[in-house]
C-alpha cells in the first residue's frame, strides 16, 4: 500500500473529499517526520513503534570497484513491529 492507496481507502470509509484526506494524511506523515527528526520515539498502539538509530562512521567497500571508502555517520528511522500486529498478520493465512 502506498500513500495514494491509503487516501483512497480513507475516502471509501469516510466519504470525505480527496483533497481533505490528502491534507490529513500529509499532516500526519509530516508530524511523524518532524518527531523523528528531533529524535523522538513514535508509538502507535496495535501497530508498532518508530525510533531513530544512530550509526557511526565505518570503513566500507565499493561493490563495483572493491575500493575502500569511508562511510559517514548517519541517523536512520527504524520500525519495530508490535505484538498485536504480528499476531494479526500470522492469524491470516
Amino acid at each position: 500500500m502506498n500513500r495514494s492507496d491509503l487516501v483512497l481507502r480513507v475516502m471509501e470509509k469516510t466519504h470525505l473529499p480527496k483533497k481533505q484526506i490528502e491534507g490529513i494524511v500529509n499532516l500526519i506523515f509530516d508530524g511523524m517526520v518532524a518527531s523523528l527528526s528531533k529524535g523522538d520515539r513514535i508509538e502507535i498502539r496495535g501497530l508498532g513503534s518508530f525510533v531513530v538509530r544512530d550509526y557511526k562512521s565505518y570503513r566500507g567497500r565499493n561493490p563495483r570497484t572493491g575500493q575502500s571508502v569511508e562511510v559517514k555517520p548517519k541517523r536512520l528511522p527504524f520500525f519495530k513491529v508490535g505484538k498485536e500486529l504480528k499476531d494479526r498478520v500470522n492469524a491470516v493465512g
